[in-house]
């Protein structure tokens, strides 16, 4: 049995306009624990509890164990490896806090399942970042919040109000840093390029755009790249680090007169053991990534890898939501 806690809180903030008509509840599947625990730290709640509990058939049960009646409910569930086991889990929790009469239910999502399927590349194929969204829609949720999603149209697959937030300020002030006033930021294809032009405004660096083909469903490569990146230390950025290709992809960086001291800025740590092994390159000198996923002690502990923590922003969102409160000041808002 897997118990997991849930966070309560029924207080003033986002100035002193907290409504009190239908109080906050915060609670968290077994995707992100640590995650949930963060948010309520921050916001300086007392946890709660509900309990996952997996089967031996392999099906999952869900309880509320508390009273949610007429509350508004925030569900934080990255849905990360094992994908369709955090999906499902996330899917029962909504259902549950709507037969248990919540006001509003809220699905948190830090990591959007199925977010690199949302269009029809060839025939016959499933647009499943669809399939997730209506999904969520027929179990009964109110808003959706997720943190950079592969294409940003995935927003329009909904017909409840969608918070498309990014980790991209809390990522762009770890680079904020005398040692890397020469380097550049890297998008690792066109359709990233208006992403990393935002850390490149940010951060007050060029921007370089490697052109990509793919050659196959799991397969890309290199054809070249734009802008100028001799003698500087590439950046790159981008939303998963899955495989690692985009790791692979760096020698037409280091072929374009690179720095061999490439540094990545990436959203979710998918990390699958290729990845892993590909950072063994002694010219990668660092990957950050954020706490979207949580990262198993491998990850945690690798020498190169550096994970930040979106729970100070996200708390703040949720915060702000709650109170019908503007978050566009949150996205535009960097150290920098």
């Amino acid at each position: 049995m897997l118990l997991t806690n849930c966070a309560q809180i029924n207080r003033d903030a986002c100035g002193d306009h907290m409504s009190k008509t239908h109080p906050l509840r915060i609670f968290s599947g077994s995707a992100n624990l640590p995650l949930a625990e963060s948010v309520a730290k921050i916001l300086k709640i007392k946890l709660g509890q509900c309990t996952t509990t997996q089967l031996k058939d392999t099906e999952i049960h869900v309880t509320i164990d508390e009273v949610v009646r007429d509350q508004d409910v925030f569900v934080i569930q990255p849905c990360s490896r094992p994908v369709n086991d955090n999906l499902m889990e996330l899917m029962l929790y909504i259902d549950a806090l709507r037969r248990a009469s919540a006001h509003e239910i809220t699905a948190v999502i830090p990591y959007y399942p199925y977010g690199r399927q949302e269009r029809m590349a060839r025939g016959r194929e499933a647009i499943s970042a669809k399939v997730v969204a209506t999904m969520l829609e027929s179990m009964g949720v109110g808003r959706v919040l997720y943190f950079d999603v592969h294409a940003p149209a995935t927003q329009g697959f909904f017909d409840v109000p969608v918070d498309p937030l990014s980790a991209l300020t809390v990522l762009a002030d770890y680079f904020n840093k005398p040692e890397f006033a020469n380097a550049a930021i890297v998008s690792p294809d066109v359709g990233r390029a208006k992403f990393a032009g935002r850390y490149a405004e940010i951060l007050r660096l060029p921007l370089v755009v490697m052109h990509k083909r793919r050659d196959s469903f799991t397969e890309t490569g290199v054809s070249h790249v734009v802008g100028d990146i001799e003698g500087k230390i590439p950046i790159v950025i981008d939303d998963v680090i899955a495989g690692g290709s985009v790791l692979q992809e760096l020698e037409a960086l280091f072929d374009a007169g690179a720095l061999q001291e490439a540094y990545l800025a990436i959203t979710h740590g998918v990390m699958l053991d290729s990845a892993l092994k590909r950072l063994e390159d002694p010219r990668i000198k660092g990957l950050v990534i954020t706490d979207t996923i949580c990262q198993p002690e491998a990850v945690r502990n690798h020498p190169k890898i550096t994970v930040v923590s979106i729970a100070g922003l996200l708390a703040e969102v949720i915060e702000c939501i709650h109170a019908g409160k503007s978050i566009s000041g949150l996205m535009s808002k960097a150290k920098v």
